[in-house]
C-alpha cells in the first residue's frame, strides 16, 4: 500500500494495478495498444490511490506542457482582463492553460520576465508591450512560438492582433464635432504606450479632416488615479474654452467623471466626456460613458487561434486590426449656446496672444493643431 504521507507515484499505481510503469504510462496518454483489462486496472488503482500525474515529468514526456503565458502591462486594466478571458476559453477549450505575468508597466522589466515565462510554457503572448520597438523585434522571435497584441511588428513568423487605434479615435473626434464641440482636451496615455502613439496619430488626422477643431493635449497615464488627479488641469481648460474630453481610456475618464463633478462641472452640461475600450463599467457611470467599443474576448479568441497554428507547428493566420465601434452615451451631448460661444471667444482670444507657451501649448504643437 502506498504511504499515505507522501503523495502517490507511478510506481504505485503499477503495484496496485499489478503492471509495469510502463502499462501504467501508455494508459494514461490514451495509447490504443493496451489490453482493456489492464487499463481498467490501472484507472481503478489511479482512482483508489489519487495519483495525479507530475506535471514536469509529462513535460520531459512530451516536450511540453500545454500552457502558454500572457505578459501584460498591467492587469487591473479591463481591456486585458478581457483578452485573457478570450484567450482563456480558447485555450481550455483545446486543453491548454494560460499563465500571467504582469509587468506593472515596467517597461525595461518586460524583456527578462517575458524569457521566464516563456521557459515555463510552450508559448507566448506579449499583450501591449511597452518595451521599445527595436528590443521588441530582437526579442519576439526569441520568444517563439509568440503573438504579439497591440504592437506592429514586422516579422512574418511572430502573428499581431490588435486594434485600430488610430481610426478610433478619428471616429471618436468625428462624433464629438458632429455635436458641436470645437475645442477638446486629451488626456494622453503612458509614453511608452505604442497605441498611445497611434491615438496621437488619430488625433492629427482627425483635426485636419475637421479644421475648425482643435485639441489641446495635457499629459495623464492610463489608470484611475491619473484621470483622478488630471481634472483639475481639464477644470482649467474647460473654465478657458474647452467643451469635451477624450481620455486615453475608460479607467481614466471613470477616475477623471467624479473630480469634475467635484469641481463643480456637470457632466454633460458643462463638459463631455468620452472614453476608450468600452470597459464594463462605462455603461453603468454616472452619468453612462461613451466610448469606443473594442471586441475584448473576441480579441482573445483570435490570439488563441494564431498562437495553437503555431505550437502545432503550422502557418499562422494573417496579421488582424478590429476597428472600435462608438457607442454613444449620455457622458457626450451638444454643447449649450453659452458654452459654444465661450469656446469660440477663448480660442480667438488665445489665437491672438503673445503670451509664452503653456504646458497644455506645448503638448499641443506635438499634436499639431491649434492651441
Amino acid at each position: 500500500m502506498a504511504d499515505r504521507t507522501r503523495p502517490a507515484t507511478i510506481a504505485d499505481v503499477a503495484a496496485r494495478a499489478g503492471v509495469s510503469q510502463a502499462s501504467v504510462s501508455r494508459v494514461l496518454n490514451g495509447k490504443q495498444n493496451v489490453d482493456p483489462a489492464i487499463a481498467t486496472r490501472v484507472h481503478a488503482a489511479v482512482a483508489a490511490l489519487g495519483y495525479t500525474p507530475s506535471i514536469a515529468a509529462r513535460s520531459l514526456v512530451h516536450g511540453r506542457n500545454d500552457t502558454v503565458a500572457m505578459v501584460v502591462p498591467d492587469l487591473e486594466n479591463p481591456l486585458f482582463q478581457g483578452i485573457l478571458k478570450g484567450l482563456s476559453l480558447a485555450a481550455a477549450a483545446d486543453g491548454y492553460r494560460v499563465l500571467v505575468a504582469d509587468t506593472a508597466e515596467q517597461a525595461d522589466e518586460e524583456p527578462a520576465i517575458a524569457r521566464e515565462a516563456r521557459h515555463r510554457c510552450d508559448a507566448i503572448v506579449l499583450c501591449a508591450p511597452r518595451m521599445p520597438a527595436p528590443q521588441l523585434r530582437a526579442l519576439a522571435p526569441l520568444l517563439a512560438p509568440a503573438v504579439v497584441v497591440n504592437r506592429s511588428l514586422d516579422d512574418p513568423a511572430v502573428p499581431t492582433v490588435g486594434v485600430d487605434y488610430a481610426r478610433g479615435m478619428r471616429d471618436l473626434v468625428d462624433h464629438l464635432a458632429g455635436l458641436g464641440h470645437t475645442r477638446l482636451v486629451y488626456l494622453a496615455g503612458p509614453d511608452a504606450s505604442s497605441s498611445q502613439g497611434e491615438r496621437m496619430r488619430g488625433l492629427r488626422d482627425a483635426v485636419t479632416a475637421h479644421p475648425g477643431v482643435t485639441v489641446d493635449a495635457l499629459p495623464c497615464g492610463s489608470r484611475l488615479d491619473d484621470g483622478h488627479r488630471a481634472a483639475d488641469a481639464v477644470a482649467t481648460a474647460v473654465r478657458a474654452g474647452a467643451t469635451a474630453v477624450i481620455a486615453f481610456n475608460d479607467l481614466v475618464a471613470l477616475g477623471l467623471m467624479p473630480r469634475l463633478v467635484e469641481l463643480g462641472l456637470r457632466i454633460p452640461d458643462d463638459v463631455s466626456v468620452a472614453g476608450f475600450d468600452d470597459v464594463p463599467l462605462a455603461r453603468y457611470a454616472t452619468p453612462p460613458l461613451t466610448s469606443m467599443s473594442v471586441p475584448r474576448s473576441e480579441l482573445g479568441a483570435q490570439v488563441w487561434s494564431r498562437l495553437r497554428a503555431l505550437i502545432a507547428g503550422e502557418a499562422s493566420e494573417h496579421a488582424l486590426l478590429f476597428r472600435p465601434r462608438l457607442e454613444h452615451r449620455t457622458s457626450t451631448a451638444p454643447p449649450s449656446e453659452a458654452r459654444r460661444t465661450a469656446g469660440v471667444r477663448e480660442a480667438a482670444a488665445a489665437a491672438s496672444a503673445s503670451a509664452p507657451a503653456t504646458a497644455t501649448a506645448s503638448a499641443t504643437a506635438e499634436l499639431g493643431v491649434g492651441a
